[in-house]
């Protein structure tokens, strides 16, 4: 079998471009652009460089960082495989917004736009994915300045974590099916990034969290005791917007 049919035949998580393909569709872009490798912790794109190609990511996890001029770095998104990252850069022809660095070994398919644009035109269903997870994207982004005003800092948190379980979590191998482990490595600071909160205001929260039966955490790694509880604590509905 070759490469390419096993990632076809892979079980790509819904909310990922992939996802939301055709099976002959995926096929053939899966086979697009130039396969590339990453070892953890290397830049895949880097924040005001000008480049026109986008990544498929193809397996493991990216996160997408902004840094201030003051020097302050933000987390804004988390990616898995399946998903597309650079596109907004491309699209738009302006310098990256943020740098991409791989949270584990992770693979890749370099597509330059020109050879995407092309693609996009032969194959409607995949015009229409990138509209929707353009509008996911979009809608998780509204979400958050939402959040900023309109819920505490511990519901903010819950909001977040709610809804990175959505898209990424898997179950966790001494559950009943209501507890899962978040599925992506991530730092306090980082999810107080994502959260819009300071650090300290952060740990506070998920302490609370904690405290009420809804989380537990140990090293990077935070488990969902009770994912529909969650839910109903964080006010998110089943539908997800990541």
């Amino acid at each position: 079998m070759r490469p390419s049919e096993v990632l076809v035949n892979h079980a790509w998580p819904p909310s990922t471009f992939l996802g939301r393909l055709r099976n002959a569709t995926r096929e053939e872009l899966l086979t697009q652009g130039t396969p590339i490798a990453y070892p953890p912790h290397r830049a895949l794109l880097q924040q005001g460089d000008e480049s026109r190609h986008i990544l498929l990511i193809t397996s493991g996890v990216v996160k997408v960082v902004a840094s201030a001029e003051s020097g302050y770095d933000m987390l804004l998104a988390v990616r898995i495989a399946g998903d597309l990252v650079g596109e907004m850069a491309a699209f738009e022809e302006r310098p990256r917004s943020g740098t991409v660095v791989a949270c584990s070994d992770v693979t890749a398919r370099i597509i330059q736009m020109r050879a995407l644009e092309t693609f996009l035109t032969r194959h409607p269903d995949a015009m229409r994915a990138i509209l929707h997870m353009l509008c996911a994207r979009l809608r998780w982004a509204n979400r958050r300045r939402v959040d900023f005003q309109a819920y505490d800092s511990m519901t903010r948190l819950a909001r977040v974590l709610a809804e990175l379980s959505q898209a990424y979590a898997q179950p966790a191998p001494d559950g009943d099916g209501t507890r899962c482990d978040l599925g992506v490595t991530l730092t306090q600071r980082e999810l107080a990034s994502l959260a819009g909160l300071a650090l300290n205001t952060a740990e506070k929260s998920l302490a609370a969290l904690t405290a009420k039966g809804l989380v537990e955490r140990s090293y990077r790694t935070i488990t969902i005791c009770d994912v529909p509880k969650l839910l109903e604590f964080a006010k998110v509905v089943a539908d997800n917007p990541y």
